[in-house]
C-alpha cells in the first residue's frame, strides 16, 4: 500500500504570517488543502503531520474540505522528528511512503507519478530538477574556494518516495548516530543506501515568504485546464436464492441474492464499467471474463482496486462519482451512508465525492417484480496529459 506523509509543521514567522502558513489561503483553498488535492487517487491513505496547537484548526478544515478520513499525528521539534513521528503512525500494510512538504503546495501529478514508478522499480524517487544557477561553495568569511560542476547539481524537492521499511530504518540508524539529514534522501545516503532521483517541475517551489504566495498566485492563474473525461456504466443481475446481496462491498441481510461469476456486486460493476469507459479501457467483461476462474467469487471490491490501478497506468483518476441502484426491495437507505463510505475508501476520495442513491420502479419491469436488480453509474475522471 502506498502512503503519504504530508508535513504541515512551522510557525509563519517567516511567511510574517500570525499562524501556520500551511493553514493560509491561496487563491480560495487553503495551502494544506491544495496539497492534499495532489495525491487524491494516487495513495491508498494520507497523513498529516502538523504541530500540537494547530491541530484542532487542522482538523476542523479537514473536515469542511472533505478530508475527515485524512488521519492527524503531532510533530517533533526539528522535520526530521516530525517524519519519524509519521512513519510510526503508518499502518503496518504501508509498503511505500511519500515524504511531502504541504509548503509545496503546487505539485503536480506527474511529479507524483514518477516518484511512484521510481520507487516501485528501484526503490526510491525523489524529485529533483536542475541547477541553473552557478553555486559557488564558500568559506566562513563568504569567500569562495570552489565552484560545483553545475551539470552534476540538483535542486531536490519533495515528494520523496521510499520502502517504508527503508525510510524508517535510516530515520532509526540517523537517531542513533546523532544525524540531521536536511531531507529524508540525505538519511538514507547517510545509511549507505542510493537514491534515485526524478524530473520535479519548476512550478514545485516551496511557500516560505510572502513573495512565494505571488509567484504561486501568478502560477495558478496560468494553470491550464485539465483534461476531464466522462464515463456512464450501466449493469443488471438476476436475484436467486442461495446467494449474498452484495451492494457496494457492503453484504445486505436479504432472502435472495444476485447471481454472478464474482460476488456480483452490480452497484461496482457499473462504476466499474463507467471508470474504465471514461478513458476507453473496455469493460470488467473484457478484464475479468468469466471464464476466468481466477474472478470466480472474487469480492468486487478487490476488482475496484484492479480498475484504479488500471486508470492510474495512464495517469488518469476519479474525480466523482454518481451510482443509483433500482431495486423494489429490501429498503437500502440504511446502507447507503455504508456504500459511500465503502467505495471512497478504496478510490481514495472524500465521502463527499462519492454519491449513491437508491429507488424503486414502482413494481414496474423485472426489478419492480423482484426477478433482479440494475445499477447506473457516472464518473469523471480527471487526465493528466
Amino acid at each position: 500500500m502506498w502512503y503519504a506523509v504530508v508535513l504541515g509543521g512551522g510557525s509563519g514567522q517567516r511567511m510574517q504570517a500570525d499562524r501556520n502558513k500551511v493553514l493560509l489561503d491561496l487563491c480560495g483553498v487553503p495551502i494544506l488543502i491544495r496539497s492534499l488535492k495532489a495525491f487524491d487517487g494516487l495513495c491508498d491513505g494520507m497523513l498529516v503531520v502538523i504541530r500540537k496547537e494547530d491541530m484542532q484548526e487542522a482538523r476542523h478544515m479537514l473536515d469542511q474540505w472533505g478530508y475527515s478520513h485524512v488521519q492527524l499525528t503531532e510533530g517533533g521539534a526539528t522535520r526530521q522528528a516530525s517524519v519519524y513521528q509519521g512513519i510510526l503512525a503508518l499502518p503496518a500494510s504501508c509498503k511505500f511512503v511519500m515524504v511531502h512538504d504541504a509548503a509545496r503546495c503546487l505539485i503536480d501529478r506527474e511529479t507524483i507519478m514518477r516518484c511512484k514508478q521510481s520507487t516501485e522499480k528501484h526503490g526510491s524517487g525523489v524529485a529533483a530538477i536542475p541547477v541553473t544557477d552557478t553555486i559557488k561553495e564558500v568559506n566562513e568569511f563568504e569567500q569562495t574556494v570552489a565552484t560545483p560542476e553545475r551539470s552534476l547539481l540538483r535542486a531536490v524537492q519533495t515528494p520523496q518516495a521510499f520502502l517504508a521499511a527503508d525510510l524508517l530504518c535510516a530515520h532509526q540508524y540517523a537517531m542513533k548516530d546523532g544525524y540531521i539529514g536536511t531531507d529524508d534522501a540525505s538519511l538514507l545516503e547517510h545509511m549507505g543506501k542510493e537514491v534515485q532521483l526524478v524530473e520535479g517541475n519548476i512550478r514545485n517551489l516551496k511557500i516560505t515568504r510572502p513573495e512565494d504566495l505571488a509567484v504561486a498566485a501568478t502560477y495558478l492563474s496560468t494553470q491550464s485546464f485539465p483534461t476531464l473525461h466522462i464515463g456512464y456504466g450501466y449493469d443488471v443481475h438476476q436475484l436467486v436464492e442461495g446467494r449474498k446481496l452484495i451492494l457496494c462491498g457492503i453484504e445486505i441481510p436479504h432472502t435472495v441474492g444476485l447471481l454472478g461469476h464474482s460476488d456480483a456486486d452490480v452497484a461496482l460493476h457499473a462504476l466499474m464499467d463507467a471508470m474504465l469507459g471514461s478513458v476507453a479501457l473496455g469493460d470488467i467483461g473484457h478484464l475479468f471474463p468469466d471464464s476466468d476462474d481466477a474472478f470466480k467469487g472474487i469480492s468486487s471490491m478487490k476488482l475496484l482496486t484492479i480498475v484504479k490501478e488500471r486508470l492510474a497506468d495512464v495517469h488518469a483518476f476519479v474525480v466523482n462519482c454518481d451510482l443509483t441502484i433500482a431495486a423494489q426491495k429490501p429498503k437500502l437507505a440504511p446502507y447507503i451512508s455504508g456504500m459511500r463510505e465503502s467505495i471512497a475508501s478504496v478510490l481514495g476520495l472524500p465521502v463527499s465525492s462519492i454519491s449513491v442513491k437508491a429507488t424503486t420502479t414502482e413494481h414496474l419491469g423485472f426489478e419492480g417484480r423482484m426477478e433482479g436488480i440494475s445499477a447506473s453509474a457516472v464518473v469523471m475522471t480527471k487526465m493528466q496529459e
